[in-house]
């Protein structure tokens, strides 16, 4: 899918602004290398550097990487596919927030952060957990059934004992998890849930003719009025997995 960068800053910035307490999760070090994955627009990037690491960003949209560069020209940013990228250095750790729940091929992308970190390197990410933004969700599938179209899930939102078992698989030890609800409050005190589902939701309405792609998502928005419009204020459920994890020294 393609990204709108401004529409990402301007609206839905609390998707990097929450992911500040990752980074003490992360702790970076002065002299480390770490490989920020899917790092957006780069904020968290440049607050990780802002320790003395050196960091690279790396996200497969280049609009997000463009914007970053811009504004952050220090770092090193580079476009890349969290599944099939290839980088000539290894990390001492990779950090990803917000990022792997839109992987639909989970394997593929432990195998590329497992390749590029050091033997007893770290990864420390947060990812939308089961039940992660239900109520929306379930609004826009009613939306698409009522005028006649199919609803497909798309995003892999895991729970605490699938995915740390996944991460088991793939030869990490897990040291530490946090799985917990986030009710956050949109920006717009109109159209909050029409423009979240434009910004993150585009998937589901490939299928929609383009005259009625809006109609669908002011159904939806509107289905959510009497339980996610409070004070004048739109918000939506989000829940979230929080993993810390090492990569095991096959060499001991």
């Amino acid at each position: 899918m393609s990204w709108n960068a401004e529409l990402y800053k301007e609206k839905h910035a609390f998707v990097f602004e929450y992911g500040n307490s990752l980074i003490e999760w992360l702790q970076p070090k002065e002299g480390e290398s770490i490989l920020d994955l899917g790092c957006g627009t780069g904020e968290l990037t440049s607050q990780i550097a802002a320790s003395g690491a050196k960091v690279t960003g790396l996200d497969a949209s280049s609009s997000m990487i463009a914007s970053a560069q811009e504004h952050y020209p220090d770092i090193t940013f580079k476009v890349g596919d969290a599944t099939n990228f290839s980088l000539p250095e290894t990390f001492d750790a990779v950090f990803t927030n917000a990022t792997l729940h839109w992987i639909r091929q989970q394997e593929k992308a432990l195998d590329r952060i497992w390749q590029h970190l050091k033997p007893g390197g770290r990864l420390v990410l947060e990812m939308g957990g089961k039940g992660n933004v239900d109520d929306i969700l379930g609004a826009l599938e009613k939306a698409l059934h009522n005028r006649g179209y199919s609803y497909k899930p798309f995003w892999y939102f895991p729970s605490v004992g699938e995915y740390t078992s996944l991460l088991e698989e793939y030869g990490f030890s897990v040291k530490q998890v946090l799985f917990f609800d986030r009710e956050t409050e949109l920006a717009d005190p109109d159209n909050a849930i029409v423009e979240w589902l434009q910004m993150f939701g585009t998937y589901f309405l490939e299928q929609v003719p383009e005259n009625d792609r809006l109609p669908v998502l002011q159904d939806a928005q509107e289905a959510l009025r009497a339980t996610n419009f409070r004070n004048g204020k739109w918000s939506v459920m989000y829940r979230r997995l929080r993993v810390k994890a090492e990569k095991i020294n096959s060499d001991l």
